[in-house]
């Protein structure tokens, strides 16, 4: 799989799905560029059905975030707050940063 766009802590909008998720807005929490998936902060939330592993433990349901393609998910700029793609700035140096395709910004 080729290098996702996304890192880790970036706020990303959700541009597909079903009517309560699409347009969403939220964090990435985890990255797996070798799935092509990124889990992001509120969207895509299933039920796990847990049991007691122990006596004491509790059981019952457990809402969790799954993990989506990063080819659904957008990287909103922190400048021009809208969703961009993102583009690369090397530097004189040899650095690179990651920047917005709209306004030119680094993030």
């Amino acid at each position: 799989m080729s290098k996702l766009h996304i890192k880790t802590g970036d706020t990303v909008v959700l541009l597909t799905g079903d009517k309560k998720d699409r347009n969403k807005t939220g964090k990435v929490l985890e990255v797996s560029p070798e799935e092509g998936k990124v889990i992001v902060e509120g969207i895509n939330k299933v039920k796990k059905h847990v049991k007691p592993r122990k006596a004491g433990d509790p059981s019952g349901i457990i809402e969790t975030e799954s993990a989506i393609y990063a080819c659904k998910v957008q990287v909103v700029c922190p400048k021009c707050k809208k969703p961009t793609r993102v583009g690369t700035k090397i530097y004189e140096d040899g650095k690179k940063d990651r920047c917005c395709k709209k306004c030119g910004e680094t993030f």
